[in-house]
């Protein structure tokens, strides 16, 4: 992990200048040539960058873009700290400042959360990673601005997003549904949040169809992870619950994905290492707020006992589900989770999955596909939130027509809606399962890239934890 530090002064070290002001560049060092040479390349060609080396130093000048949105200058500030990380590596730069003449807090975190993210990498799986591992081990912040709490705060959260990226980057040969729990162990400990796990037999006694059948292919058990944290005046009287779909693996069952659809599916527990790291950052952090994690967990595979299409299954609430396709089987382990979590009454219940390909028709990887019933207050804090992150969220309708095309000829509900409206049929079959204020995220799309996109690495991007950290923060304020 990129270390985020506060820097007493700027001496030689190399730098990095968030540049508005280009006559206030004479505060970091450079000359009357410099500055002008910055002039004319900032007002006279679209260059956006300009390097400076000599005198035992890199000073880079980032040319800051304003847009209309704050929030929009925010996120080019830290694409910008994502290219400006390339070129730090590139010239072998072990550490380095950052500054911006304005002094703007918001903008220098942006810069060092861009920088620190485009950092990250995956590699222990390979032969010599010391060979490929970046230089860049260090960021300093100089500014009189930028707050102590607001720095830690930054540090916790680069670090929650990291581990949530690395769980989904591990393959299923390491990460089963059991070591994934004891990775949620591990984490709870570190954070000082509980954690209970639930195992096979646990999970049969208390009748949970959809993970018991999504399971029955595997030769790996299921597990059921509960994670909490309640800090001694949370603000919230009743929790909020995080329901994460942990599919360590998904081959389609016997709804075989074909082509190229298996590469990814270690990815399909992506939502589950939103929940977990989510819980990690608020612990640490110490948000004074109530939340609960559940975690259901399981391959889908292939064997002579495997769940069909066409089996009827009975849920944990006692719903009974005509199973039409075995690729569908994350809403089946959800939907266990979700009615398991209406005993604690919570104030709002927030699932993330990658669900389904309709939410990655609808929108690309470039936002999330959200839907629910909770109020238009919460919505608009979770927009806020996802705005401020820059993990957008794309809201659709969810009437009740919907609701007509999950109805069962010989059970109460099916798990597939048809050919059309396939991401908000998917949520409509979730909803059947909770009674409290709801949101489904459907981060089928962001949650893992095939190529990197600024800060966002390639593989898995930790979608879902800098989202739900802003906004429990904020609702907790």
């Amino acid at each position: 992990m990129t270390t985020i530090q506060k820097a007493s002064s700027l001496q030689d070290d190399h730098l990095v200048i968030l540049c508005s002001s280009v006559s206030a560049l004479s505060r970091y060092g450079l000359g009357h040539a410099e500055i002008d040479h910055v002039r004319n390349n900032f007002e006279k060609t679209d260059r956006k960058l300009v390097l400076f080396t000599g005198t035992g130093r890199h000073v880079y000048v980032l040319k800051k873009d304003k847009k209309d949105n704050p929030w929009k200058t925010v996120e080019l500030i830290r694409k910008a700290g994502a290219s400006t990380c390339t070129m730090l590596n590139e010239h072998k730069i072990k550490a380095v400042t950052i500054a911006d003449t304005d002094d703007r807090s918001e903008h220098l975190l942006a810069l060092a959360e861009g920088i620190a993210l485009a950092n990250y990498q995956f590699l222990k799986y390979k032969k010599n990673p010391d060979k490929e591992k970046n230089s860049l081990v260090s960021v300093s912040i100089f500014s009189k601005s930028v707050k102590p709490s607001a720095l830690s705060e930054l540090t916790i959260l680069s670090e929650a997003t990291t581990l949530a990226r690395t769980l989904v980057n591990e393959p299923v040969s390491w990460l089963s549904a059991q070591q994934l729990s004891k990775e949620f162990e591990k984490l709870g400990k570190d954070a000082g949040f509980r954690v209970e796990i639930f195992n096979k037999a646990k999970i049969e006694s208390l009748k949970m169809g959809g993970l018991l059948a999504v399971n029955k292919g595997s030769k790996q058990p299921p597990t059921f992870t509960i994670m909490e944290y309640k800090h001694a005046r949370a603000r919230n009287k009743k929790p909020i619950v995080l329901v994460g779909k942990g599919v360590v693996y998904d081959t389609g069952g016997y709804n075989l994905k074909t082509g190229t659809g298996m590469e990814t599916m270690k990815c399909d527990m992506a939502g589950a290492a939103a929940v977990g790291c989510t819980l990690y950052a608020i612990a640490k952090a110490k948000l004074p707020v109530h939340v609960i994690g559940l975690v259901p967990a399981t391959d889908n595979r292939i064997d002579g006992d495997a769940y069909v299409a066409g089996d009827v299954l009975t849920m944990y609430d006692g719903t009974t589900v005509e199973m039409l396709n075995t690729d569908a089987e994350g809403r089946l382990i959800l939907a266990d989770a979700l009615s398991w979590g209406e005993q604690y009454k919570p104030e709002l219940v927030i699932d993330l999955a990658t669900l389904t390909g309709a939410a990655v028709a609808a929108i690309g990887q470039h936002g999330i596909v959200s839907m629910g019933t909770a109020g238009d207050r919460v919505k608009n804090k979770l927009k806020t939130s996802g705005n401020a992150t820059y993990e957008r969220l794309a809201e659709m309708p969810f009437w009740e027509e919907y609701d007509e095309m999950i109805k069962s000829d010989i059970a109460e509900i099916k798990n597939i809606g048809g050919p059309y409206g396939g991401s908000i049929t998917a949520g409509k079959f979730l909803a059947w399962f909770v009674k409290s204020p709801w949101m489904h995220f459907d981060i089928a799309g962001p949650a893992f890239l095939p190529a990197r996109d600024g800060y966002r690495t390639k593989g898995g991007t930790g979608v879902g934890v800098r989202l739900l950290f802003d906004f429990l923060k904020n609702y907790s304020n």
